[in-house]
């Protein structure tokens, strides 16, 4: 038995908000009541977590995790990954294709989810390719990703430069079901930048990045996803324009959703004036 007590506990598919505690028993929550209310349970031999001053809430799920297996486990492995989810409270991860081999066929997304099973401690749902290889020449065998375990497909870190070829991505991803995560950004545009472009990359004198090189791809994915109606996700948004583009689309009902990162929201390229590495 467990009693979580004195929590802020928020469920949203439940509308609940509010001062609560949290009984588990058998690992079952059965129960949520007022810390200094009745209740109804004997408490004897419970353990108590006391959670004051902390969130409450259902497991979270990050679907964008770059796990790194197989291929470049100096930086991340499938266990450490897991073991990182878990203690910050995500009891399911969705974890990108930038593996080596990477994930564009059926024996890296069984070989992934393998290895979750066996070593991972939370739920593991491997992201497919869009291109075989990342390299957006040719679209991955998106059938074969869906049958082996594969919930979306992404080319990550890149942008599927042709247009063309990412309607046709849609269109067969559609197919089967698959949501598309998109990194958008036009590379032409954001050439050898290293930073947003702007007053503090002038001063300091940095290489920028335009806003409008995020923006442009975002409204062609939106647009794709009008055309061919298939799901899209915008990975990462970090400019406004993204933002009221996004915003319109959905307005409008087309099948978009969206993400960004806490360095987004919490940061600027103000930060960068001192030269400080961390803040890269």
């Amino acid at each position: 038995m467990l009693l979580i007590r004195g929590g802020r506990v928020i469920d949203p598919q439940n509308g609940v908000d509010e001062q609560l505690s949290l009984f588990v028993k058998d690992g079952k929550i059965v129960d949520l009541f007022p810390d200094a209310g009745q209740h109804k349970h004997n408490l004897a031999g419970a353990r108590i977590i006391n959670a004051e001053g902390c969130l409450v809430v259902p497991g979270l799920i990050d679907m964008h995790v770059h796990l790194r297996e197989p291929g470049h486990e100096y930086k991340e492995t499938i266990e450490t990954g897991c073991r990182a989810a878990a203690a910050g409270g995500f009891t399911s991860v969705a974890c990108m294709p930038n593996t080596n081999p990477v994930n564009d066929n059926q024996a890296v997304t069984e070989y992934i989810l393998d290895r979750a099973a066996k070593s991972g401690c939370v739920n593991v749902y491997p992201v497919g390719a869009i291109t075989a290889g990342l390299k957006g020449d040719f679209l991955a065998p998106m059938g074969e990703l869906r049958e082996a375990g594969a919930v979306a497909v992404s080319d990550d870190g890149k942008t599927v430069k042709n247009s063309e070829l990412m309607r046709r991505a849609m269109e067969y991803a559609k197919n089967f079901s698959l949501p598309v995560i998109c990194h958008c950004e036009d590379m032409d545009l954001a050439g050898n930048g290293v930073m947003n472009e702007g007053c503090t990359s002038m001063r300091i004198g940095l290489k920028g990045i335009p806003n409008a090189a995020e923006d442009i791809i975002v409204a062609r994915e939106v647009s794709l996803s009008g055309l061919t109606g298939c799901r899209v996700h915008i990975a990462h948004v970090s400019t406004k324009g993204s933002v009221d583009i996004i915003r319109e689309a959905k307005s409008r009902g087309v099948n978009v959703t969206a993400e960004t990162a806490p360095h987004y929201f919490t940061l600027s390229d103000e930060s960068l004036e001192t030269f400080d590495t961390h803040f890269k």
